[in-house]
């Protein structure tokens, strides 16, 4: 990859870059953004990763895509950052950094769905290792568990509605040119391969519920707020993927 121009530069002189414009060419005629489509448009950045880091190189050079980005973007209560790269009505782009650690994250390790589906892909780093769920009325392990989006005072909150017990269904690895595909009724932990910096690129269709189950362990609280991730949190996390990237491009 090439140097980061100034911050002053423009973002993308011919229009719409051309990794966005591909995504959004992609989509079916009838405009329906599903699983099938994600998945392909996931499958786009792990075939072509030099034309995605390209796009965020691009977004680095335009201070208001950078400001945008930010203020939709925000660091997970485990340590790990979400930022929203684009954000239209019937999709997103998301990029998920790990930074390096000393020990390895514990990514996302309360068992919980998502009101949308995704699918994602490596960019840097060697992989994802996740764990699926599924409630069971015998063995597994005692969990309290909390809804999320179903107060409409409190979106966020977190609302306790009794204990389940949880068996594992599956432990799926999604390792670096793979792609990991998931709808609303899956129940996972999400936590990196090994300690260094790891990234996920996320596409994430349109909302299909209102909420979301959150499974806590019963010494856990439930009371895990997201941290402001500032701009130049931002610039220095797009910053390290592209430099992970380019190392093990020329390695």
């Amino acid at each position: 990859m090439t140097d980061t121009p100034p911050a002053s530069a423009p973002a993308d002189p011919a229009g719409v870059h051309a990794f966005l414009r591909g995504i959004t060419d992609s989509r079916p005629g009838d405009g329906v953004v599903d699983l099938p489509w994600l998945s392909s448009a996931a499958h786009r950045v792990q075939d072509d990763p030099g034309t995605f880091l390209a796009w965020l190189e691009s977004i680095l050079r335009n201070e208001e895509s950078v400001r945008e980005a930010a203020k939709r973007s925000y660091w997970h209560p485990n340590g790990f950052a979400k930022m929203v790269l684009h954000a239209s009505a019937d999709f997103r782009i998301r990029l998920h950094v790990w930074p390096e650690s000393v020990e390895p994250s514990r990514g996302e390790s309360n068992p919980h769905s998502h009101r949308w589906e995704f699918a994602s892909t490596i960019i840097a780093g060697e992989g994802m290792h996740m764990v699926e769920y599924g409630e069971t009325t015998e063995g597994g392990e005692l969990h309290t568990r909390y809804w999320y989006g179903v107060d409409p005072a409190d979106p966020a909150a977190l609302r306790p509605d009794g204990q389940a017990r949880l068996r594992k269904l599956r432990a799926p690895h999604a390792r670096r040119g793979q792609v990991y595909s998931c709808d609303t009724e899956v129940v996972h932990t999400v936590r990196p391969i090994d300690e260094r910096l790891t990234a996920t690129v996320v596409l994430q269709g349109p909302h299909r519920s209102a909420k979301t189950v959150v499974y806590c362990l019963p010494d856990q609280t439930d009371d895990q707020p997201n941290g402001e991730l500032t701009e130049e949190d931002f610039r220095i996390l797009v910053k390290s993927v592209v430099a992970a990237f380019d190392k093990r491009a020329s390695s």
